[in-house]
């Protein structure tokens, strides 16, 4: 996966997490703040990097 494709990933990981936390607080479904949790945890899983081992 090139740069670009992941940094586009990531934003728009980011802006559905901010768009589910914004509708869930207004809207007061629960649903709606546990799918922006999910999308958080995307994407902070997204960012940081995994330590591969190497021999």
């Amino acid at each position: 996966m090139n740069v670009f494709t992941k940094w586009l990933i990531l934003a728009v990981l980011i802006i559905a997490a901010i768009t589910c936390y914004s509708y869930g607080s207004t809207s007061g479904l629960f649903i709606f703040i546990i799918a922006g949790f999910a999308f958080e945890m995307a994407f902070w899983f997204g960012v940081i990097p995994s330590k591969k081992q190497s021999r």
